[in-house]
């Protein structure tokens, strides 16, 4: 079916016919793989997909994404974006469904995209439709996925930066909310990411012409995973015997790679590879003419940031394999 190799690469992420384990995602442009609109989004632009699958798949990056990631390690196929779910063939649910949306929040944000209460609101109707069953459930994987997108809004409506705490405190009370309730619908495995280093995005880092993170920045996402970390673990004690709640620790899967870029074959770490010719334009931007107004670097296996916000492949690969490394992973397994 032409959809699957031309929006999806899912014939190259290929699992185990026998494997029961499903992944459920549930975020933002970090864990999207198609969900968001062709006409508007960035993502279904040349040169997005420039690595893989070769051409603008719906990945806001030049290939694979933590989820493909995660999808290759339980045995599955990369899970099918909710948007795409009737048009694909039926045995493709069977690997799990991704309803993260780029630009989405745990609130409401500038994007035209449900928020995360409404993704968990379409995996429960799905529930509802016994497309999946409670055993299906126990032996599934969720992902959730929050990159900023709530902090972003609120730093661009011009709200007080001493207000800021208090809106942190209740993004991670409403992130915790979510996945209390994907407990609730039977998912047995959560894996919670934490807050990336927003300091150190180039989008923040331009101003320093991409030479050093915004510790300002940094110290808000501290708070923000202090918090998140709290709060799941006490969550986590609420449920009998194994932890059901993982977290995954972005923020120092991210700073190490950045600060040993070399040992992950990174050779420029800050600096984004994809960028407009100037500021009025962005990676994937064209003209009335057609005519791009962006530029790729000549190598982005080489490059950490594919754009002002979003790791390239080479850069999700490297975090990856940090977060491989520690005990969090481990817990994946029943």
């Amino acid at each position: 079916m032409i959809y699957i190799g031309q929006y999806l690469g899912l014939e190259a992420e290929a699992g185990s016919v026998q494997n029961p384990r499903k992944l459920f995602v549930f975020g933002d442009s970090y864990a999207d793989t198609g969900n968001t609109r062709k006409a508007i989004s960035s993502s279904w632009k040349m040169p997005y997909g420039l690595t893989f699958p070769g051409k603008p798949a719906g990945r806001f990056s030049d290939g694979r994404l933590l989820t493909d990631y995660i999808a290759k390690y339980l045995g599955v196929r990369s899970p099918v974006p909710y948007k795409l779910r009737k048009w694909v063939p039926h045995q493709y649910l069977k690997y799990g469904i991704n309803f993260a949306y780029g630009g989405s929040g745990v609130f409401d944000t500038s994007a035209p995209y449900p928020n995360m209460t409404s993704q968990i609101d379409f995996f429960e109707s799905l529930i509802n439709q016994r497309l999946y069953s409670l055993t299906h459930l126990s032996k599934s994987l969720a992902l959730v996925s929050v990159a900023g997108n709530d902090y972003s809004f609120y730093l661009d409506s011009n709200r007080p930066l001493q207000g800021l705490p208090s809106f942190i405190a209740s993004v991670v009370n409403q992130t915790v909310r979510n996945v209390a309730r994907i407990q609730g619908l039977g998912v047995k495995k959560i894996a919670v990411s934490k807050l990336q280093p927003l300091g150190c995005v180039p989008f923040i880092t331009a101003s320093s012409s991409f030479q050093e993170c915004n510790d300002t920045f940094n110290t808000f996402v501290t708070l923000h995973n202090t918090l998140l970390t709290q709060a799941l673990s006490k969550l986590n004690q609420t449920t009998n015997g194994t932890p059901s709640i993982v977290v995954l620790d972005l923020y120092d899967s991210f700073m190490s790679v950045l600060n040993h870029p070399t040992t992950h074959n990174i050779q420029n770490e800050l600096k984004p590879c994809c960028v407009g010719v100037s500021s009025e334009y962005s990676c994937g931007s064209v003209d009335d003419n057609n005519v791009k107004k962006y530029s790729v670097c000549d190598d982005p296996k080489s490059a950490f940031f594919w754009d002002l916000v979003h790791p390239t492949q080479a850069g999700w690969h490297a975090v990856y394999n940090q977060l491989r490394a520690t005990t969090a992973f481990q817990q994946f397994q029943y």
